[in-house]
């Protein structure tokens, strides 16, 4: 796509309230054209091969074919950026994280009433923008392939070690790769993804299924314990704090940072205040700058810091702020992730 060139958009959904409400929240940006609109996949086939859109926005409780049907068929047949536009039903928050599992981009919640137009076309214009820049459908490599859980041998259960990881787009399927690589016996693990209310908790328990230790949303107060893994929910920040013996989480809608709540700059901050050297902090693929200046803050104070390299990102933009800003102890691959968190607890250095 020509980098001058407006990012051509093609709209499937079976609503048409919906499919004007997203034309027009998409109209807002000067760089994205909606060159066409479909109100069902079979449609929509035809249209990508008359219009050749570099982005699909897609909803997936469609009649006569879902839409994680199309994807599916779509990725196989002929590769395009997707962002999913779903329900926050618990069937369409399903859908999601199977879509993502598939190969969507990245996923939003559909707007509702008491979302304002140009907060909601904002984060749309976004994220279809990352989608026409991500390097999934530029060549790059994809993550090596599965590999079986390391074992924990090494790490000491001292009570102040903790991992932080922050990601954004593309982040859900990096999470899906690394946390099941882990052992079971490790530090506590909070996650701050950039995900829509009412779908963390899908992403939660879609991670729990998949990883050696349990993974939950957390709640305001809980214990972050050892051999547990806690994801904010979304649309709230969740920071780190002491407590007797170890940490606990502290949730807020206190306003966002960098246009995102959760973010990972409060996750990481508050790392560096409560946890300082003793932290690992990750920053996986995603777009913005959520979180280098949290990341600069714990490798200050001495912290382990890991930010997953270009050529495995699905969008360069956040562990690309933490390297620029000299935050970024090593630069790893996705595939690499689960050792490098492993050298990273254990003092070792990777082979």
């Amino acid at each position: 796509m020509n980098s001058t060139a407006k990012i051509r958009v093609l709209v499937v959904d079976d609503s048409a309230i919906a499919r004007r409400s997203i034309t027009q929240a998409l109209a807002r940006d000067p760089a994205i054209e909606v060159v066409g609109v479909a109100s069902d996949p079979y449609v929509a086939r035809d249209r990508i091969l008359a219009l050749r859109p570099d982005v699909l926005t897609l909803d997936l409780e469609m009649p006569r074919m879902d839409g994680l049907t199309f994807l599916k068929i779509l990725q196989e047949h002929h590769p395009i950026p997707v962002v999913v536009i779903s329900s926050a039903t618990p069937a369409g928050s399903a859908m999601a994280m199977e879509a993502l599992a598939a190969g969507a981009v990245d996923v939003v919640g559909k707007p509702d009433g008491s979302q304002a137009l140009g907060e909601v076309a904002r984060h749309l214009a976004q994220l279809v923008k990352a989608a026409a820049r991500s390097q999934r459908w530029q060549g790059a490599p994809v993550a090596a392939e599965a590999q079986p859980a390391l074992h924990g041998g090494g790490v000491a259960s001292a009570p102040g070690r903790v991992i932080v990881i922050g990601a954004s787009t593309g982040g859900v399927e990096a999470l899906r790769f690394v946390l099941p690589r882990l052992p079971a016996d490790l530090p506590p693990i909070l996650v701050v993804q950039h995900i829509p209310p009412r779908f963390s908790r899908t992403m939660a328990q879609h991670l729990d299924e998949l990883c050696p230790f349990p993974v939950r949303e957390a709640e305001d107060g809980e214990e972050a314990s050892w051999g547990t893994c806690l994801v904010a929910p979304g649309d709230f920040h969740m920071a780190l704090v002491k407590a007797t013996g170890g940490y606990r989480v502290r949730l807020a809608q206190s306003p966002p940072v960098h246009h995102c709540r959760p973010a990972v700059d409060v996750l990481f901050r508050s790392a560096a205040e409560h946890a300082g050297q003793d932290a690992v902090a990750v920053l996986l693929t995603g777009m913005g700058v959520d979180g280098a200046r949290g990341m600069l803050a714990l490798r200050t104070l001495g912290a382990r810091t890991l930010a997953q390299d270009e050529s495995s990102c699905v969008v360069f933009g956040m562990p690309q702020a933490a390297i620029k800003l000299g935050a970024a102890e090593k630069v790893v691959p996705l595939h690499r992730m689960p050792q490098a968190i492993m050298h990273a607890l254990t003092g070792r250095h990777p082979e």
